[in-house]
């Protein structure tokens, strides 16, 4: 038997953010561009945009300021409550981590 558990933040009852979210910003914070970030995670620009736009729609805030590119080239970074929205769900995930690990643990240790 194997303990699984899955976190993710909504508002109003629609999925705002979770691991896929997480995973694009972080890569974003790293790369400091969405299309590079796009790639590190075998996406599309277009998809990378639609799950940042609709985070940011559900939530009534901004998660990302960027530029466009060109001659003096693009890039993006996150606002700060996109680096905070990401680091709080970092340490939820964590403790979730911690909490399915001690019950698997549990579980492994029942009798039969």
């Amino acid at each position: 038997m194997k303990v699984r558990g899955k976190i993710w933040i909504e508002a109003e009852g629609e999925h705002v953010f979770g691991r896929g979210r997480a995973a694009l910003l972080e890569a974003l914070r790293a790369k400091g561009s969405i299309r590079a970030a796009a790639e590190q995670l075998d996406m599309s620009y277009r998809h990378a945009w639609a799950m940042i736009n609709a985070s940011e729609e559900r939530l009534g805030r901004r998660l990302v300021d960027a530029t466009r590119g060109g001659k003096s080239g693009g890039g993006a970074r996150l606002t700060e409550f996109g680096r905070g929205l990401l680091d709080v769900f970092g340490r939820l995930d964590a403790q979730l981590q911690d909490l399915l690990g001690e019950l698997q643990d549990e579980v492994d240790g029942l009798p039969g």
